[in-house]
Order: structure tokens, then sequence, then C-alpha cells
């Protein structure tokens, strides 16, 4: 028997494997964790400080896209179609299209940006196809390959009922497949439980945490909360920066020229429009403000870095 856990650096995940490593024999734990390519460096730090604190090897997982990018090159060279899409526009990449799309559509070796030019898109909460490709299929596989090898497998989630609605109603134990079961053990846990734990066997949380982050992995997610992409800004401009530059790649492998890590407020926009109004330079703007997005909120402007801001009273 094989007790894989998914290891994020974050708190419920953290939690998840503490469990595990007290209730499971002893080498039967498996962590694993999958790198997206956009976390921030201190998680990186943190899956090395729990490697360290609990005697354990976490498996790093990357997901590998060349082979479908070569193929995706190859089908833009080579793309003659004659037909029109339903708002008239040619369904065929245009020359100058090509050019820019071949110009740049090579193997980054950061999974989450070969994959949004893979799709000539980033992932928004509607097509959120960065969890199912950059975690969820290399953890399947990882798990596959031992079920191959004879063992029975117990997939450890670290999920908790109160975070979505998506995760509501999910049951705390399941049969997903031959020799294959997940358990989610904080299924009906607070985060303040979660912190907890960690604290009685003293862990310490992911720094993260006390600099205004809500929650650990992407930086930033595609879902994070307009207080976290403020403290990113704040804390880490880099991060921004990063971004600002993933949009003029991914754009430019885009058919339609344009692609922004955030939706574009209205999917008609102009294309000329869309960086001046979605960009992620401009939702930080947008960020910094009151509700309605209309005027500047003068309390948060004067954030500090290096100030602690934990949103569940770490600091205290």
């Amino acid at each position: 028997m094989k007790h894989v856990v998914s290891v994020s650096g974050g708190k419920d995940s953290t939690a998840t494997l503490l469990i595990a490593l007290d209730r499971c024999p002893p080498g039967s734990v498996v962590p694993i964790f999958c790198d997206t390519g956009n976390e921030h460096q201190a998680v990186h730090n943190y899956l090395g400080y729990l490697e360290q604190a609990l005697d354990i090897q976490i498996h790093r997982l990357k997901a590998d896209f060349r082979e479908q990018l070569a193929a995706k090159r190859r089908f833009i060279a080579r793309d003659t179609r004659t037909g029109r899409a339903p708002d008239g526009r040619k369904v065929r990449w245009s020359n100058k299209g090509k050019r820019r799309a071949l110009a740049v559509l090579h193997p980054s070796g950061n999974p989450f940006l070969d994959l949004c030019m893979l799709k000539g898109r980033f992932p928004s909460s509607a097509a959120q196809f960065c969890t199912s490709e950059l975690k969820r299929d290399p953890a399947v596989e990882f798990q596959l390959d031992l079920v191959d090898a004879g063992h029975r497998v117990v997939s450890w989630q670290g999920i908790r009922r109160d975070e979505s609605i998506n995760r509501r109603f999910k049951p705390k134990f399941e049969r997903i497949g031959p020799g294959m079961r997940v358990c989610r053990p904080i299924i009906d846990w607070s985060a303040e439980q979660v912190f907890a734990l960690a604290k009685a066997r003293g862990i310490a949380p992911n720094p993260l945490y006390m600099q205004g982050m809500g929650r650990v992995g992407c930086m930033p997610c595609i879902n994070c909360r307009k207080a976290d992409l403020r403290q990113i800004a704040v804390r880490f401009p880099d991060h921004i920066e990063r971004i600002a530059e993933w949009e003029r790649v991914v754009s430019a492998c885009s058919k339609r020229g344009s692609s922004t890590f955030f939706p574009a407020s209205h999917a008609d926009q102009d294309v000329r429009e869309v960086f001046t109004v979605s960009g992620i330079r401009n939702r930080v703007e947008w960020s910094k403000t009151t509700r309605g997005g209309r005027q500047f909120d003068l309390l948060q402007v004067l954030d500090e870095p290096n100030t602690c801001s934990s949103i569940y009273g770490l600091c205290e």
C-alpha cells in the first residue's frame, strides 16, 4: 500500500501530510509536488523545509509539453483551411499571425507558460485547464505507475468543504478505480484547525501567509482575490513583470493576437484595447481601488512590503 500525499506548500496539504505520516506505516507515505512553474520561490524553499523537518523526500513532478508544441508549430505552418467562424472571420491563421506565433512558439521549460502558449490563452475560472493539466494529470500518471507496479494506492487530498461550493459535497473517502482510493482527512476542518495542527507538531506555516497571501501556490493565481493581487504587487513586483512578459508571449501564440492573464472585460474588445484595459499592470492599478474600482484606497496604498499582514492572524 502506497499513501500518495499531494503537497502544495500550503496549509491544507501540510496538515494532510502530517496526518498521513501519523497514521500510515513507516515508508508507505509518498509525498508529491506538482511544479506548475508559476509558484513563488518561497514555496520551493518551504518544501525543502518540510523535507528536513519531517525527514521525508517530496517527489517533484512537472508536465512536459514539448511534443504538443512541436505539433502546434507544424499545424500553424501548414494551415490552409478555407472556412469561416460564426462571426465571419477566417478560421485559417493569417500569414502575419503565423510569423508572429512561430517566432515565439518554442518550449520554455516552464510548464505554465508552455501550456498557455499551446492553448493560445491563459486559463480562467470557466476553463481552469491549469489545474487539470499541471497538477491533476501528472499526479494521476504518477499514481497509475504505482498501480501498474503492483501497489494499491491511497491518494490523500488536502481539501476542505468551506473553501468552495464545488468542494462542499466531496466525500471523505472515495473509491476511484481498481487499486485506488481517495482520502480527504481534513474535509470538515476549518483553516484555524489546520494551522493549529501544524503548530502543535512544531511545523511553521509557509511564510507567504504572513505576507498577505490568502492562498499559497501559483503567484498570482487566476482566481486570486483583489487583496492578494495588491499584496503581490507591493511585495513581489517581479512576479507582475513576469506575467506582463507572459502576456506578450501568449498573445503572439494566439490567433486573435491578444491574451491577458485575467479575462478581458468584454469578449468583443478591440485587440488594441485589451492590454490597456485588462492587462496585468492595469489590474494591479484596479487592485488599489476601493469597491467599485473608481477611487483609490488611500489606506491600502500605505501598505509596506516588510510588514506582516496575515489574514489568518498568524502574526498576533
